[in-house]
């Protein structure tokens, strides 16, 4: 089997699916007869560097789809003349992702976070395992209330914050637990 059409095939079952196929998904997808040729095809696509393994074993995407062209700059200002170069390619994978074994996406809900920059329907991309700093966007757990709010810090209390003035702060009675810092927002237009 050719990979680039393993990795059309991929690339196509992620898109339908929003995650990768299992070795068994594998089998039926390229009519493999064992989940030892899944295996070896597997292991051929990380040795290229197009998926790649979390801490647990998991494949993951990692160059599964290509890189863009960035072409210049636009002006949300005033108008400029239109002037095309290559300036780079920028893949996704590594542009919003630095450390995808941590890292995993939320759907927004609700209208908390507007001044932020982050509307209902956007995704966000939260990586786990790093200290909030003050200001940072959390996913957070304040008295038990799953939430998405800036992590807040005033003379040795920590609170959480909305990027909506019609909100108040909120401070934890009992127990405040961060699970990840936003680093990306993904909004998709129609």
């Amino acid at each position: 089997m050719n990979l680039e059409s393993a990795v059309q095939k991929i690339r196509r079952f992620f898109r339908k699916n929003k995650r990768l196929p299992s070795y068994q998904e594998m089998c039926r997808l390229f009519g493999f007869s064992s989940k030892g040729a899944s295996f070896k095809l597997a292991a051929k696509l990380i040795e290229a560097g197009i998926l790649g393994k979390d801490s647990t074993g998991k494949l993951m995407p990692k160059q599964l789809f290509p890189s863009l062209p960035v072409l210049g700059i636009i002006r949300a200002g005033s108008p400029t003349a239109a002037e095309e170069q290559l300036l780079s390619a920028v893949s996704f994978d590594d542009y919003l992702i630095a450390r995808p074994e941590r890292s995993y996406l939320l759907r927004v809900s609700g209208d908390s976070m507007i001044e932020a920059g982050i509307h209902e329907g956007d995704m966000v991309i939260v990586e786990k395992g790093r200290q909030p700093k003050e200001g940072d966007i959390v996913v957070a757990a304040i008295d038990d209330e799953f939430t998405l709010k800036y992590f807040r810090k005033k003379d040795n209390l920590v609170f959480l914050s909305a990027g909506n003035s019609k909100y108040k702060p909120l401070y934890p009675k009992e127990n405040l637990i961060i699970f990840g810092i936003v680093i990306s927002v993904i909004r998709k237009y129609h």
